[in-house]
């Protein structure tokens, strides 16, 4: 059969599966406008959409590079500042210590300086009833030994001056054999 159509191609009949010399020509021509058309018309566009696009691309790159360049100076620019930062509070620290330290130590010499305070008064305090006491003594030791006196010698002392100047003397010796028992004690 296939040897039939050949036979009947070569005849002068029209084979239907080649097509005529015309139509070729013309889809070969149609071709080349279609080709020329999308050279002038089309490939420039997608050229241009493709240079567009490839820019678009570059700078979002771009874009993209800068802000991540911009974070890491921020980023240092962060570290920066949270050093001094911590460097300040470690000073800050040191201070209030020192200054704590300087308190404390201002605190102590106040409190010496009341304690001394305290014990002078204290001491002038004791001092004083002291003198006191010993002014009493001596005014008790006095009559009595003004009244022993007029016992013993019999004669009335109330004259004012001469029991004064007897107590005195007796006060003398007194103090003078103290102070030689002491003085022997030692």
């Amino acid at each position: 059969m296939l040897n039939t159509q050949l036979v009947l191609a070569a005849e002068g009949e029209i084979n239907p599966v080649l097509p005529h010399r015309e139509e070729i020509i013309l889809g070969l021509v149609a071709f080349l406008i279609l080709l020329w058309l999308l050279r002038k018309y089309a490939v420039p566009r997608f050229e241009k959409l493709y240079e567009e696009r490839a820019a678009k691309i570059e700078g979002g790159i771009e874009k993209a590079e800068k802000a991540q360049a911009e974070a890491e100076r921020a980023l240092a620019q962060y570290k920066a500042q949270l050093a001094e930062a911590r460097s300040e509070a470690a000073k800050i620290r040191d201070d209030a210590r020192l200054e704590a330290e300087q308190i404390k130590e201002e605190l102590r010499a106040q409190a010496q300086e009341e304690s001394r305070r305290i014990v002078a008064q204290g001491e002038a305090q004791l001092q004083a009833q002291k003198a006191q006491i010993v002014a009493e003594l001596r005014a008790e030791l006095g009559r009595n030994a003004v009244e022993l006196a007029s016992r013993i010698v019999g004669e009335a002392l109330e004259d004012e001056a001469r029991r004064r100047g007897t107590v005195d003397r007796f006060l003398t010796e007194l103090e003078t054999s103290g102070n030689g028992a002491a003085g022997a004690r030692k």
